[in-house]
């Protein structure tokens, strides 16, 4: 299966993110013809204040980032992981982070509300605090694309393994990670960590990013970029550089079976008594 990520720098300009992302799928359908195609984590809006990401929320299932998705994946018969766009919560002070999958049809066939919530201090004293504006998911989701399984994962999901291991019990056997990593944090701990990831679950595990920068109110932020692609045995065989494009890769269903035939971790768990 070929697959492309999409590494994008999105605004606080919906339209100009949509076009963007748009643009980046049908040039990435062009040079690459990929099966699936994944953009990174708030594509469609990235920064602003609280009140223009409420502005720029969708009621999905509709709204233009969802529809522009939708139509991309039907008519390109392609799978899409629409990374992650604002989705508002009926009756809520607070809007989802939401990954939404489409079928070749442009079936939607997943939908993932983000879980964990980056409410972190960086080292150089910026308060992040996602939970203000974003209510958290609660349940885990996986979907099927041609030979492999799905799981479905958004940026600081990454630090929390049992996830993963949820996701690998309901049979993934690719994770998908849309990101949108601090420069910070990802210049330490990206690589890593996915890596770590797709060696623990024995997952290919495909991470899109933003990158660049972009402002959250007046406020500059700045996101590292380097999406990638780890397989099983935790190497990265794609690899993004700066700036905004496309990074592609084939990912063999069989190296799964194989690295997990070599080291069955799954059979090997023990369950740890308390005291």
């Amino acid at each position: 299966m070929k697959i492309s990520l999409i590494q994008m720098n999105s605004i606080s300009d919906k339209a100009a993110n949509i076009a963007a992302a748009v643009k980046l799928i049908e040039q990435a359908v062009a040079e690459e013809k990929p099966d699936w195609v994944c953009l990174p984590e708030c594509f469609d809006f990235l920064g602003g204040a609280r009140a223009d990401k409420f502005a720029a929320a969708e009621r999905l299932p509709d709204g233009p980032a969802y529809n522009a998705m939708q139509a991309l994946a039907k008519r390109h018969k392609i799978f899409i992981h629409a990374g992650s766009m604002l989705e508002r919560a009926e009756g809520e002070d607070r809007i989802h982070n939401t990954t939404v999958a489409f079928d070749r049809e442009g079936r939607e066939i997943a939908r993932y509300r983000k879980i964990h919530m980056f409410d972190i201090t960086a080292p150089d004293g910026t308060r992040y605090e996602e939970s203000a504006s974003f209510k958290p998911g609660d349940a885990i989701a996986t979907y099927a694309c041609e030979d492999m399984t799905v799981g479905c994962s958004i940026c600081y999901d990454l630090r929390f393994p049992d996830l993963f291991q949820a996701l690998v019990a309901k049979g993934a056997e690719m994770i998908a990670l849309p990101s949108a990593f601090t420069l910070q944090t990802g210049k330490d701990h990206w690589e890593v960590l996915c890596r770590a990831r797709a060696i623990e679950t024995e997952t290919y595990f495909c991470a899109a990013a933003q990158t660049g920068t972009h402002l959250s109110g007046n406020e500059p932020r700045q996101t590292y970029g380097h999406s990638l692609v780890a397989d099983p045995w935790g190497h990265v065989i794609a690899k993004a550089s700066d700036g905004v494009g496309i990074v592609s890769a084939r990912l063999d269903p069989t190296l799964v079976k194989k690295v997990r035939a070599q080291i069955p971790v799954a059979q090997h768990k023990v369950k740890l008594s308390e005291g």
